[in-house]
């Protein structure tokens, strides 16, 4: 190393400079610190955008370091009470069993809604609902989404879920067992409903989320991390949206590693994901505008009927719109 005079700088000199460069690059590392959350949630398309922005670095980016825990929808509620996990994606409805039933969480930004990914699969005999009274249906255990999903098309066809017998069925064995001659009929979802798309000897879908738009899906985040951590949770949401880019961007990549993760595809993923849609920055706002509580009120009043909650909590106090502004 020379100095303006050809010599030679001292020891000492570089070995401090060194020290100093040293020292800015701590500097540095501990400013770009990134925040750690535990986000539980399932391999359901809908919440693959944050799998997408995990696997493509974007959370990395925005200084989240995101631990993606995939827990069974009945369980997650336990995991967030427990502290093992912060945030949570699930059903809306779901949101609000929780925090009805002593689990706080806040949501913060709406993911998707589904547009024919769930719905009712029936023998050929069932012309509509009230052929129903009195006959089997499989369906997924109280508290999930697709017992919501049956009770909300009951009543909105003045029925209720006494009027049928329940055979508690995950989705996936439900549409199994439906299209091998089992029970009257199956509440389930994508990619499982395709099972009986498929065989429409065996039966036909008599309403999905596109007749009855009731399945969206948001993500929450404990209370107190939110008040604790919400430059990370501003991170989570605007990630988010950068994923949703990236697929609108690159579609083919997207779609192969949101795939991947799920065992899927390219190609059958995107064919799932045309069920439903992912929700952007502009949905968002008007969905926190209005849209959410009052959905929210009227999916309390259903889980009130079902046995799922036993009081109605405050919708309005179960989530916050600052974070997609």
């Amino acid at each position: 190393m020379g100095n303006r005079k050809g010599g030679r700088v001292p020891r000492h000199r570089w070995m401090s400079a060194l020290t100093g460069v040293a020292m800015l690059a701590c500097a540095a590392a501990a400013s770009a610190q990134t925040t750690k959350v535990a986000l539980g949630m399932s391999g359901w398309t809908g919440f693959a955008p944050l799998t997408l922005a995990d696997k493509a670095g974007i959370f990395q980016k925005h200084g989240v370091d995101v631990d993606i825990k995939m827990i069974p929808q009945k369980d997650r509620h336990l995991a967030l009470a427990s502290g093992a996990i912060q945030c949570a994606a699930t059903t809306v409805e779901t949101h609000v069993a929780w925090n009805a039933n002593g689990v706080p969480i806040t949501q913060i930004v709406q993911l998707d809604k589904s547009y024919g990914a769930d719905g009712l699969a029936v023998r050929a005999d069932v012309k509509g609902f009230a052929d129903l009274k009195g006959k089997t249906v499989g369906v997924d255990a109280p508290g999930t989404a697709p017992y919501f999903g049956l009770a909300w098309m009951l009543k909105k066809n003045g029925m209720t879920i006494k009027d049928v017998k329940t055979t508690t069925l995950s989705p996936q064995a439900a549409a199994q067992a439906f299209v091998s001659g089992q029970n009257d009929a199956a509440m389930t979802y994508e990619p499982y409903l395709s099972t009986v798309r498929q065989n429409p000897d065996k039966g036909k879908i008599l309403a999905t989320t596109l007749d009855y738009p009731m399945v969206m899906d948001t993500l929450g985040c404990a209370p107190k991390w939110l008040r604790d951590n919400p430059k990370a949770a501003k991170a989570l949401v605007d990630s988010y949206f950068e994923a949703l880019e990236m697929i609108r961007r690159e579609p083919a990549k997207a779609n192969e590693i949101m795939g991947a993760a799920v065992k899927q595809s390219g190609e059958q993923f995107a064919k799932s994901a045309s069920y439903l849609r992912w929700q952007d920055r502009e949905a968002n706002r008007k969905f926190f505008a209005g849209e959410l509580a009052a959905f929210s009120k009227e999916a309390a009043a259903v889980l009130l009927e079902i046995g799922v909650i036993r009081q109605v909590p405050d919708v309005t106090t179960i989530y916050d719109a600052s974070f997609v502004q």
